[in-house]
């Protein structure tokens, strides 16, 4: 997560909504000790549509197309990560893979080229997240 001090980060994510479960990366903040989980998605980038932002973010991420977009709600989310203060506004958007078979699928690569970060997105109910003890984020999120 690349976060500039004092800007606020504006961002998509989409949550795939699937059968009771969402499409999830977890994540580890090493300074708290906390494991969390969030949806994919990443930045807008200045003159696009949120809606564009999140179609590429799912390309570049998961190289997968989208369909059925919907906007769910835009929220503020204000966080400590690794000891840092950061800031974003959230676009939540709900969508469906173009390709069905990314359903069944227990783990689905990810790639953050901004970061340059290979990581593992899998499918989970709120209530699975729960008993692992990982947090959903954004705080507030409503499934």
């Amino acid at each position: 997560m690349n976060m500039d001090k004092e800007k606020i980060r504006v961002i998509v994510i989409c949550l795939f909504r699937h059968e009771g479960r969402i499409l999830v990366v977890e994540s580890l903040d090493h300074a708290k000790g906390d494991y969390f989980a969030r949806s994919l998605g990443g930045g807008v980038e200045f003159g696009e549509h949120s809606r564009d932002a999140l179609i590429r973010e799912i390309r570049e991420e998961v190289y997968a197309e989208i369909e059925n977009i919907e906007l769910l709600g835009v929220m503020e989310n204000i966080f400590i990560y690794e000891g840092e203060q950061g800031h974003e506004v959230v676009f939540v958007y709900d969508a469906k893979f173009c390709d069905g078979s990314l359903y069944s699928k227990k783990e689905i690569p990810v790639y953050e080229s901004e970061i340059d970060l290979r990581a593992t997105a899998s499918w989970y109910s709120p209530e699975t997240l729960e008993a692992k003890g990982t947090r959903l984020v954004p705080e507030g999120l409503a499934i």
